[in-house]
């Protein structure tokens, strides 16, 4: 469990106690090798579909009240840290808003505040869906982290997006933003993620927090210790696959309805180029 920071090893400690409880569901997944996809990881799901996963009618709000079987810790009287009940990755932790916000919104202060608290304590990949078009299962508001462990790789394309940084690649083929982290601790980090984030929205013509009610298009976040990433959508489903903000950190996961053989033939930036907004 070492490594993991404060949150990361509360996590991994409240996961025990809830599965055993039965209020956590570790959903079973198989790796899905496809040499035409590397260095994406493929995963098949082993589970049966999860409800979050399924196309159904409206579903009662998760977080309202949320399980505090789930709970790892408060943050403030804003935030508050949650295990996902349907975990791929043991310890995966949403930071989700005490009351009522809307996934669809603009992401404001007090989030950014709270990411850059966990983050400090347990660095990881963080990401967010803005809306279902863009991979999101709730309508209230949460931001997503995957715990990392020092001198673990951040996800399969972190090597592609240390060369794009360093400007040894070319760009991938569809619209998005890049830019580094510079700044960690206290206000300054968080004041630096909001601005990234707004200056991305604006470069990706996703809208104007201060003039627009909510983005003008659909949109995923990634987020690491070194980088920032916006890239916006059009669409969610592509080829039977359902792709959320991970599809471009380079994770797939393949479910009953995947056209594997498509996958297999057409190559992974294909598909995240049919659901991504053109260049």
């Amino acid at each position: 469990m070492g490594g993991l920071g404060r949150y990361g090893t509360a996590a991994l400690h409240c996961s025990d106690v809830a599965e055993a409880n039965g209020a956590l569901v570790p959903l079973q997944t198989a790796l899905e090798p496809i040499d035409s996809c590397a260095p994406f990881v493929l995963r098949r799901l082993v589970s049966a579909t999860p409800k979050h996963l399924r196309r159904e009618g409206p579903k009662p709000n998760p977080f309202l009240p949320w399980d505090q079987r789930l709970e790892v810790e408060r943050l403030g009287s804003s935030h508050l840290l949650l295990l996902n009940k349907f975990p791929v990755q043991r310890g995966h932790l949403l930071l989700i808003t005490q009351q009522w916000r809307p996934q669809s919104g603009w992401l404001e202060p007090s989030d950014w505040q709270q990411l850059a608290r966990v983050d400090a304590e347990t660095p990881g990949l963080w990401f967010f869906n803005s809306c279902p078009e863009a991979g999101a299962s709730q309508p209230h508001r949460h931001l997503q982290l995957l715990p990392r462990r020092p001198n673990e790789e951040i996800c399969p394309l972190q090597g592609s997006i240390a060369a794009q940084l360093a400007g040894d690649e070319e760009p991938w083929p569809w619209r998005y933003q890049l830019s580094r982290r510079t700044q960690h601790d206290g206000p300054a980090g968080s004041e630096e993620l909001e601005e990234l984030y707004q200056e991305h929205a604006a470069r990706l013509g996703l809208g104007d927090a201060n003039t627009d009610e909510q983005p003008q298009a659909p949109y995923n976040l990634l987020i690491s210790p070194e980088w920032f990433m916006t890239v916006a959508r059009v669409k969610e489903h592509a080829a039977g696959f359902s792709v959320n903000a991970l599809g471009f950190a380079g994770y797939l996961l393949l479910t009953g309805g995947s056209d594997a053989t498509w996958l297999r033939s057409n190559g992974a930036l294909a598909l995240l180029r049919s659901v991504a907004m053109a260049p």
